[in-house]
């Protein structure tokens, strides 16, 4: 049973909306400061969950075919990002780690970053985000292997709730070989370790 697509509210619903919380925590959205925040809110909204207008598997549509048979590990360390967590909608902040073991083609690394984006500006949860990058990369590039692993800070346990600020929660996903292959593996925690290259260089 397919379901029935969602009717979004107008902007000037959700500015209202905001207006309402305004003033459920007790404050005056008629006073001066406030007169424009629904406005800010809504427009930052956009910002935030501007995934939701995004189709990640187009943006790995595009690929390379001469690549001189290279056949090792593409990694691209460090992509920070920024995600809300549905439970609480507060930020989820931290960095993704990607890495590929091409079959045939490559991307553009700029586009595994932008896979990040694309499913982190929506409400998530860690695990769920660490599973469709890494799924929807092995089903567009179908290469040997992914390996997706993400560090964040969630701002549901550091602001609120228990209050334990500086705590990072890490999840993997492992595909193909990075999940058969235990020396692939083991490559792959080896670069993840090693000082950047370019850093090193400085």
């Amino acid at each position: 049973m397919s379901q029935a697509p969602l009717l979004r509210p107008s902007r000037e619903e959700a500015e209202d909306a905001i207006r309402t919380l305004l003033r459920w925590a007790g404050e005056d959205p008629s006073r001066e400061g406030l007169l424009d925040t629904p406005g800010r809110v809504v427009r930052s909204y956009e910002e935030f969950f501007e995934g939701y207008g995004e189709d990640p598997s187009a943006i790995l549509s595009r690929t390379f075919s001469e690549v001189d048979d290279y056949d090792e590990i593409v990694l691209l360390r460090d992509i920070r990002f920024e995600s809300h967590c549905e439970h609480h909608m507060v930020p989820i902040i931290g960095v993704a780690h990607v890495a590929y073991l091409p079959s045939r083609r490559v991307v553009g690394i700029s586009k595994l970053a932008r896979v990040v984006d694309a499913f982190a500006r929506r409400l998530q949860i860690q695990e769920r985000l660490t599973a469709q990058i890494a799924n929807t990369i092995n089903d567009v590039l179908q290469p040997h292997g992914v390996a997706v692993i993400l560090e964040a800070g969630h701002q549901c346990m550091t602001t609120r709730g228990v209050h334990r600020p500086g705590v990072s929660m890490v999840t993997s996903r492992m595909l193909g070989v990075f999940r058969s292959n235990s020396d692939t593996r083991r490559e792959l925690m080896s670069m993840l370790n090693r000082p950047s290259v370019a850093t090193a260089h400085l």
